[in-house]
């Protein structure tokens, strides 16, 4: 069962409680992500992610290290859109001294000037590694053809030229902004969490509360159809084709999610067994959904040699014109309930994806449905509900990433949507 409080001050405790566990899964889920940053800021929501890691007023980056590694648990953190995470997977009975630490990473972290010159570094080669990967970096390439200057079309890494403006008060400036209390929330799943309520209460019942300081966009971003092609010197040309969305707390997000189980989100997926198994044009091709607070992105992938890329992008465009004018048959509507049910069930089996679950929702949705909910909502999908999704999400022109060495362009793919 899940539990939700709130403390005075605004921050929010998600639990659930698992008694069959020896083991506690601890998040920290902060409302700071690229989206919430100006150009000129891009990317300091991952750097300040990065820099909790790098020293308290009690603690060097060493330590912190050896402070997890000591009680058998380990720390991660993650920097997203929307949010920032960071997490904890320890004994029961090391709760209390995590959370400890990650207090103190949260509150006393000093922003040393040396240590943030050698993250600034480490940084730059995460960004340069990922431009070097040419099947990671067309994502970011979509996103921006696809949201052009709004904030959701940046990289959540930021730049080079960004993050070499970031100041240790420059970082103070987003955490003040963007880490008090109201636009926090700590999710705990496993073994005795009830007893690890007053600790927490004693770390963060201090912190201070500014209700709506952070500004949101609470307009959900314009959908571009924009287009944009990058010469590479790689060996496959690299696609991604972007459609429009839902956001994460849609009425119809169950029945876009089996949508896209069918058109590209599994082995069986007709994208995959038409592109793949059939033609063997690609090794990889796949879709997915992305949800934001208040819109989405669809995605297609595939990477393909640059002589088979108008063959590959023929097929791609057959099977998307195909669900959208049919839709589903009903034995892929069934297999892909079941698939779903599956999927959800398998993955809420561990302390840890039942924290990002749960703190993901209070976070973004402010509310947790029963899991027997949801899966009367997968059920309740019908093939009607499918073609309706399939008609709004493939109602118009699409946005276009293109990867490939430098030469002509495929003669289908480029009239068709480059020019």
């Amino acid at each position: 069962m899940v539990q939700t409080r709130t403390l005075t001050n605004g921050l929010r405790i998600v639990t659930e409680d698992i008694p069959t566990v020896r083991s506690m899964t601890i998040g920290i889920w902060i409302g700071s992500g690229s989206r919430y940053e100006s150009a000129e800021e891009n990317g300091v929501s991952h750097f300040l992610e990065h820099m909790f890691f790098k020293g308290t007023s009690t603690r060097t980056a060493s330590e912190i290290a050896e402070s997890f590694d000591k009680i058998g648990g380990h720390v991660n953190a993650f920097t997203s859109k929307e949010y920032t995470c960071f997490y904890a997977k320890v004994l029961d009975q090391h709760a209390k001294k995590a959370l400890s630490i990650l207090g103190d990473m949260l509150f006393y972290s000093t922003f040393d000037e040396i240590e943030l010159e050698k993250e600034r570094q480490v940084i730059a080669e995460e960004i340069k590694m990922v431009d070097d990967t040419p099947d990671d970096i067309i994502h970011d390439y979509l996103d921006e053809a696809s949201f052009g200057n709004h904030p959701l079309g940046r990289p959540i890494l930021g730049t080079e030229e960004t993050i070499q403006t970031f100041t240790r008060n420059s970082l103070i400036k987003h955490m003040d902004r963007c880490y008090t209390a109201d636009n926090i929330v700590i999710s705990l799943a496993g073994n005795k969490t009830e007893e690890v309520m007053e600790h927490i209460e004693s770390l963060f019942g201090g912190l201070p509360s500014r209700p709506n300081h952070v500004e949101r966009s609470i307009v959900a971003p314009s959908f571009l159809t924009g287009k944009t092609a990058k010469q590479k010197e790689t060996e496959q040309a690299h696609l991604c084709l972007g459609f429009p969305g839902l956001p994460a707390d849609h009425e119809d997000i169950y029945s876009l999610t089996l949508l896209n189980n069918a058109l590209g989100g599994s082995m069986s997926s007709r994208l995959f067994q038409s592109i793949r198994e059939e033609k063997g044009l690609a090794y990889s091709v796949f879709s997915y959904h992305a949800p934001f607070i208040d819109s989405g992105l669809l995605t297609i992938y595939a990477g393909s040699s640059l002589e088979q890329l108008d063959e590959m992008y023929e097929a791609t465009m057959a099977a998307i014109q195909d669900v959208k004018a049919k839709g589903l048959t009903v034995k892929e509507l069934e297999n892909g309930k079941e698939q779903l049910k599956g999927n959800i069930m398998l993955g809420l089996e561990s302390t840890s994806s039942k924290m990002s679950r749960n703190g993901k929702n209070e976070l973004m949705l402010g509310h947790h449905r029963p899991l027997d909910e949801v899966i009367q909502r997968i059920e309740a999908v019908g093939l009607e509900d499918i073609k309706k999704t399939a008609e709004y999400v493939f109602q118009t022109d699409y946005s276009l990433s293109l990867i490939s060495r430098e030469g002509t362009y495929p003669t289908t793919l480029w009239q068709e949507s480059l020019l």
